[in-house]
């Protein structure tokens, strides 16, 4: 559904949770007058969430808050963030990169692109110890979405010998003050060439080029997992956990009692992080003899 303009994602059966599609990437400036119109709206939604624009990490609005959190990078210079924002780790394995003969550059959305990012998801039915969502997709699915947001997308190539063996979307807010690492992907076949670390170098890059502040890398961590390997990738690379606002307003009498009751959030959420630890331990190694596949790391 669209709401002044905005396309709105609701999620939930019992308890209809209402989002901007654009979640992270883009923010509500008049929440108030968005939240008048959205309770005019035919479609039922019980509660409407939205978090607060970067810098600004202090509340602003009355409404019920949480504090949610981001993967933030300040950029100001590509060369400062080279030299004093990431470990020597990241730092040598992007120069590795190059060496072998990866080479970075933003690229067009076009169909040599989608093409690209369709051979990329298609690689490996197991990621991270999990099944990968986009395996198996058709080329006319990756092209619908990969083509959301394009008006303020930007989308960067790993290439080896001509093939594009790693990809970056970028997608910026209104005002252009962060950038949101909407997907960042690479071959399993050649993590030994770095191509992730050198994504992430070309995505500072463009970032500092435009004067975009701010590089985002989605969620520091999730739910209550305190540490894994990718938040001690996205930790070496230079970004930092940020706490950020997020409010939740009810919109109606079901979204009251479900604020009160705590219904908000996921079952799992609810639970202790050993026992959450102890089952994805479980998952991964189930899935690991399904698929005949060790996990990739990150």
């Amino acid at each position: 559904m669209k709401i002044c303009g905005r396309d709105i994602k609701v999620q939930g059966r019992l308890i209809r949770v209402g989002r901007l599609d654009a979640d992270k990437y883009q923010f509500l400036d008049d929440p108030r007058a968005f939240l008048d119109d959205l309770r005019k709206s035919r479609t039922r939604i019980d509660i409407f969430t939205f978090m607060q624009r970067l810098p600004e990490t202090a509340p602003k609005y009355s409404y019920l808050m949480e504090m949610d959190n981001l993967a933030v990078l300040p950029v100001s210079t590509f060369d400062h963030w080279w030299n004093h924002q990431i470990r020597s780790l990241p730092r040598n394995r992007a120069r590795q990169a190059e060496k072998r003969g990866v080479i970075l550059r933003e690229v067009p959305f076009d169909d040599a692109l989608v093409q690209g990012i369709w051979e990329i998801y298609n690689e490996s039915p197991i990621r991270q110890g999990v099944p990968f969502r986009h395996y198996g997709e058709d080329i006319e699915t990756v092209h619908k979405e990969e083509a959301t947001f394009l008006d303020s997308s930007i989308f960067i190539g790993a290439f080896l010998g001509g093939k594009m063996i790693g990809f970056v979307k970028l997608v910026t807010d209104e005002t252009r003050t962060q950038a949101n690492l909407m997907n960042i992907l690479s071959m399993v076949g050649h993590k030994d060439k770095a191509p992730t670390n050198a994504l992430i170098a070309q995505a500072v890059r463009s970032c500092a080029d435009r004067g975009i502040a701010f590089l985002v890398y989605q969620n520091f961590s999730y739910g209550k997992k305190q540490g894994d390997t990718l938040s001690h990738f996205k930790e070496i690379n230079g970004f930092e956990r940020v706490e950020v606002p997020r409010y939740y307003v009810p919109l109606n009498l079901i979204g009251r009692a479900a604020l009160r009751l705590g219904l908000h959030h996921r079952f799992v959420d609810h639970l202790p992080e050993p026992l959450i630890a102890k089952l994805r331990e479980l998952r991964n190694s189930w899935y690991n003899r399904k698929f005949q596949s060790a996990p990739e790391a990150s």
